[in-house]
């Protein structure tokens, strides 16, 4: 178990197989509740490939000194993606404006 957001990870083996390969992440938010963006990429056994790129947004809590995860929500594709983040910039850029 991770003691610290920095330890914590979405990259997943059985074995010698690595199933899920984690590209990058960033912390959103660290302390006794921590919030990370994971960027990933999961094994397709039937093509025996990494499929695309997909995303992760998870939530952590901090409990006798190690985190748990408590929620998360996938992102599956690049296009949702984008709808999420125009939507973003667009109630951001509202909320500045008023």
């Amino acid at each position: 178990m991770a003691t610290t957001p920095d330890e914590l990870t979405i990259a997943y083996r059985e074995g010698d197989q690595e199933l899920v390969r984690e590209l990058d992440k960033v912390v959103l938010s660290k302390g006794a509740w921590t919030t990370i963006l994971f960027r990933y990429q999961e094994w397709n056994t039937s093509k025996q490939a990494f499929g695309p790129e997909k995303y992760s947004i998870r939530r952590y809590q901090k409990r006798n000194g190690q985190y748990q995860q408590k929620s998360r929500f996938n992102i599956s594709s690049k296009d949702q993606a984008r709808k999420i983040m125009d939507a973003l910039g667009r109630w951001v850029e509202e909320e500045t404006s008023t």
